[in-house]
């Protein structure tokens, strides 16, 4: 056999190789290709994300309402990090730009699966920001159809502009075989104009959000078992898809339009298949073009991760106040939310400790569509104060910096296995 024939033969199966590959690249620092939509925290940045996941929390829009509180500054919203990271990476040699040069999976359907945040210390107003990306796991696992499946994870580690870390966000994304991507049941969509009552409904629970604000939290008078004020996002529309764009930049596709496009396509024609008039256009238009979306298996457009991850931060930071810490967060993407589609964030307490001076409370939250149905399952973990201690400590990061933090995280990842 050819060496042509042998890599289309290969072409979408999990090899030996690949997973080969992948694992000699733990612990490698990895370049960004692309400059951050974000290079510092600004009044205008951080109300643009705010507004576009739909908060108007003061804290992250209003500069002389965060001034007096206890931050003494405005703060960017805890996942406004998507947004920003200067490239921490150091130059790699010819050696690491070999190995880190192509996806080892190619080929392979690509899923996030798992994202996990830990926050330390916030971004306020006027910081910069470095991330240092590095894979830190590789797990081969059967899928439900027969076919291998690799689990990668990713951290990105950041830094505030005075290089103290700021928080890790760890991402797990599952490569699976493309016979076995193939022979997943294509989802069922089945979706109904909604009645004037239901649009009422929606509108009420909208209403009736209220935030913590400067009013303390205080640990001792929160109840395991209490469930948070849900928050309503939708029903989804293309608009609700641009206005998220407008603080969280493009992301996946390389900034810029027409001229600056049109030089990374000459480069990356693959990031710009053809629509319907056969003009170039970007991979990242399966979210508002439903006809691309329908040409991918898919029964319509439909939102990003990072969105849900957002919405989960927005009910859990509204409960809180303004005197706490959002200290953790893990959620699983495990259902698309489509275009029309309406998401109930909701969440209760599940327990409440002290560990080393942290009063911590444990939660149960996750976004559930108008059919019931639990799309982005999570938990999170905040602390905050007390009667006796209204002023809370900052969780420690495992280590103070970002080859320290690499290094932690490669061990946690192998005890975790």
């Amino acid at each position: 056999m050819n060496s042509t024939a042998a890599t289309q033969e290969s072409f979408g199966v999990l090899t030996d190789a690949a997973l080969d590959r992948s694992r000699r690249r733990l612990g490698v620092p990895q370049p960004q290709h692309n400059p951050p939509h974000n290079y510092e925290v600004t009044w205008d940045g951080s109300r643009h994300f705010a507004y576009g996941y739909g908060d108007d929390n003061p804290l992250y829009c209003d500069p002389d309402y965060a001034r007096e509180t206890r931050w003494g500054s405005l703060l960017a919203p805890p996942t406004f990090l998507y947004t920003m990271g200067e490239d921490a990476a150091p130059k790699p040699d010819a050696e690491t730009k070999a190995l880190l040069k192509g996806d080892p999976f190619a080929g392979l359907g690509s899923y996030q699966a798992v994202m996990e945040y830990e926050w330390w210390r916030p971004l306020c107003l006027g910081d910069r920001c470095r991330v240092l990306q590095s894979q830190v796991g590789v797990q081969e696992k059967k899928s439900s159809f027969g076919g291998r499946t690799a689990h990668i994870t990713h951290d990105y580690l950041y830094t505030n502009g005075e290089g103290d870390m700021h928080a890790v966000r760890r991402g797990t994304w599952i490569n699976a075989e493309r016979h076995a991507s193939k022979k997943r049941a294509k989802e069922k969509l089945v979706q109904e104009p909604y009645t004037q009552e239901q649009l009422a409904e929606i509108d009420a629970a909208y209403a009736a959000e209220t935030r913590r604000g400067a009013e303390p939290r205080y640990w001792e008078d929160v109840r395991v078992g209490e469930e948070i004020q849900p928050r309503v996002k939708g029903p989804l529309t293309t608009t609700d898809v641009v206005v998220w764009h407008l603080g969280w930049g493009m992301q996946l596709t390389p900034p810029g339009a027409f001229r600056i496009a049109q030089r990374i396509r000459a480069k990356a024609p693959g990031l710009y298949p053809p629509n319907a008039l056969n003009v170039p256009d970007t991979v990242q238009r399966l979210h508002w073009e439903p006809q691309r979306a329908q040409e991918l298996g898919l029964p319509s457009s439909y939102d990003y991760g990072a969105m849900r991850e957002t919405w989960l931060v927005h009910v859990v930071t509204d409960w809180m106040g303004d005197d706490a810490w959002l200290w953790k967060l893990r959620c699983e993407h495990r259902k698309f939310n489509y275009i029309g589609d309406v998401t109930w964030v909701r969440g209760r307490v599940t327990g409440k400790q002290e560990v080393d001076g942290h009063h911590e409370v444990h939660l149960e939250v996750w976004c559930e569509n108008q059919r019931g149905e639990t799309t982005t399952p999570g938990s999170a973990v905040v602390v905050l104060p007390t009667r006796r201690r209204p002023r809370i400590d900052l969780p420690t990061p495992p280590a103070p910096t970002l080859d320290g933090m690499v290094a932690h995280e490669l061990e946690r990842f192998r005890l975790a296995e």
